[in-house]
């Protein structure tokens, strides 16, 4: 087992002297601090997945009588389900060539979720899974009670104008709202694994599969990769049963990058900069992400120059003219 801390974003932070080579925590440190020794050994993979097609996908009327959390899925949304599964399971054991592995499963209460994860669990021996738990904090954004069609259009219509992030639906959130409890779980879940909570064994590689929803999950890669509310407005949604797989790279970093290819991120709404990152994390330590990703400050600023003489000499020249 590993001696180690994570950052509040899952970034691993590991002694300078250390390095480990077991199956879940493939990297070596090149970390300058000096962090408080926790023993753990961090997932390999976190998957984030998309429930399968519901009854409101295919007709919105059902959320005029229905309550949203009691929708179900559709014959379709059953065979996503299955499907997705049994592609889940190949990742994680390789196409079946790996055998030290398990995964853990959280869960959103709402029916549709529960149902996905239901028929994902069909791939999996009861060996291999860890545990479960509902998790009320990744549910679905709420859009305020029981949906009256003609009135749903028009607030609609209105969130575009608006602005899809800050806009708060009428006894409902906006995605800010589910962004703050999304960052809650997010800190319960280093909890979780800095505690062993899971009851991992530190020889098989971990990972941790989350069944959600389009927004809940578009905004855990929000929090998690600090994307900007500007990137995120931009996003795609998931498909149903799509998802989305956070690979440790060989410095310590999760990245899209591992598993998924530069024309999947482009289909989802990642703009070259935000690529760039993913396929830098996939081979970065977490101690150079400042020299390394320049773009993020520029996001922020019109310009910064190389050094504090330059910038000096810029002041003097802009309060001059």
């Amino acid at each position: 087992m590993i001696n180690s801390t994570v950052d509040d974003n899952g970034h691993a932070q590991l002694p300078d002297e250390q390095q480990h080579h077991c199956n879940c925590c493939q990297f070596h440190s090149q970390n300058q601090h000096k962090p408080v020794a926790v023993p753990k050994c961090l997932p390999k993979r976190i998957i984030l997945v998309r429930h399968g097609e519901s009854e409101g996908n295919k007709d919105d009327a059902m959320y005029t009588i229905t309550p949203d959390y009691r929708i179900p899925l559709t014959p379709k949304g059953i065979d996503q389900a299955k499907e997705a599964g049994s592609r889940i399971f190949d990742i994680v054991s390789d196409n079946g060539s790996e055998d030290n592995w398990k995964v853990y499963f959280y869960v959103s209460p709402y029916v549709r979720a529960r149902s996905t994860l239901r028929e994902i669990g069909r791939a999996f021996s009861r060996r291999r899974v860890l545990g479960v738990r509902e998790e009320c904090r990744i549910r679905e954004q709420d859009f305020g009670n029981f949906q009256v069609a003609d009135r749903m259009k028009v607030i609609k219509e209105t969130r575009e104008r608006f602005g899809r992030f800050f806009y708060r639906f009428p006894e409902g959130e906006s995605a800010a709202d589910v962004y703050d409890r999304v960052s809650s779980f997010l800190e319960s879940l280093w909890r979780d694994i800095d505690m062993n909570r899971l009851h991992h064994d530190p020889n098989d590689d971990l990972n941790l599969v989350i069944i959600s929803h389009g927004l809940a999950s578009r905004v855990f890669l929000m929090k998690w990769f600090k994307w900007t509310v500007e990137q995120f407005e931009y996003l795609n949604n998931l498909g149903n049963c799509g998802f989305r797989v956070l690979q440790l790279g060989l410095g310590g970093e999760y990245s899209l990058a591992v598993h998924h290819t530069e024309e999947e991120m482009l289909e989802w709404g990642l703009s070259p900069e935000m690529i760039s990152d993913q396929k830098w994390r996939a081979h970065a330590s977490r101690s150079s992400w400042k020299d390394k990703c320049s773009w993020y400050l520029d996001a922020f600023f019109d310009h910064l120059t190389n050094s504090d003489e330059d910038d000096y000499d810029e002041v003097k020249s802009d309060f001059s003219d």
